[in-house]
């Protein structure tokens, strides 16, 4: 067995699919095939069948499967480490961020940190709040950036936050809102509850959905073209002139906030690349591009 060997195990437990695991991997699939083929010689083993519903893994396939991403993991452990034992800030480093951070903030950062400490390579991963959340308790990646307040009990700083806002192109009335037309968008949980509370605090009817898009970056244009009214955080409305915004408050006129964290492991700062990063960005003001 060598290292590509068990990435093999690894994607192909993943996929369940031969073709997209041999694209993954930049072969061809008689070559992926014979490759498995060679394992499963070398073990004495069968480690998957193939049926109508794809790649099926026996036992010992699945515990082979388990073992892989175990080693891989090791593997990437003594890399890390032994890059961390040179005198400077180099290496490879592993980030999970949030869609609107990767959008809005994250170009700028990596641009900074690489301006100062070229010899780092980064590896970014993005997608919802609650995907990163994962990644990050998984060990998948060194840093996380996430958008709500999530439960973690390990080393967390808060970036920023921001006040959740009603934004239309005309003049906002509080009373008539349930009849005016909504953008709804997709979003993660924890900012889908807080404005789902809010409302039902205020109103007893449901809101008029009038559209429903897939990104709230969607929604802002909708809103810009005079579509509709939209719930979403202030900073997606920096620099948009001529709409009226109004802050959602609770009931003791407190403003509704969303806070972005980034969280980490504590022993993660064990790697001077990881610590390096860390410190940069607690002196960064991400709020304000400063």
């Amino acid at each position: 067995m060598v290292d590509r060997d068990w990435l093999i195990l690894q994607l192909l437990h993943e996929y369940k699919n031969i073709t997209r695991t041999a694209e993954t991997l930049y072969i061809s699939q008689p070559a992926l095939t014979r490759r498995l083929r060679q394992i499963e010689e070398e073990f004495g083993i069968t480690i998957v069948q193939r049926g109508h519903r794809g790649v099926q893994f026996t036992p010992e396939g699945e515990y082979l499967a388990k073992r892989a991403r175990q080693m891989l993991g090791e593997l990437r452990e003594i890399k890390e480490h032994l890059q961390d034992m040179e005198q400077q800030v180099a290496g490879s480093l592993r980030l999970g961020v949030s869609n609107f951070i990767t959008r809005y903030k994250l170009p700028r950062l990596l641009k900074l940190f690489r301006d100062r400490y070229p010899e780092v390579e980064f590896k970014v991963v993005t997608g919802w709040s609650s995907e990163v959340f994962n990644l990050v308790y998984n060990q998948e990646v060194h840093v996380g950036f996430v958008r709500g307040d999530y439960s973690w009990s390990d080393n967390k700083h808060l970036l920023f936050e921001e006040t959740i806002c009603i934004a239309s192109k005309n003049e906002i009335n509080l009373a008539n809102l349930p009849d005016q037309p909504r953008i709804d968008y997709q979003t993660d949980y924890h900012l889908k509850a807080l404005v789902d509370n809010w409302w039902a605090e205020n109103y007893t009817r449901p809101p008029q959905i009038g559209m429903e898009v897939d990104k709230v970056e969607t929604c802002k244009e909708m809103v810009v073209h005079g579509l509709g009214y939209g719930i979403v955080p202030s900073l997606l409305l920096e620099g948009v002139p001529d709409l009226f915004k109004v802050n959602l408050t609770d009931r003791e006129g407190n403003p509704l906030l969303r806070r972005t964290w980034m969280l980490y492991y504590d022993e993660s700062l064990e790697l001077k690349l990881v610590k390096t990063f860390v410190d940069f960005v607690k002196n960064l003001d991400l709020q304000n591009n400063q």
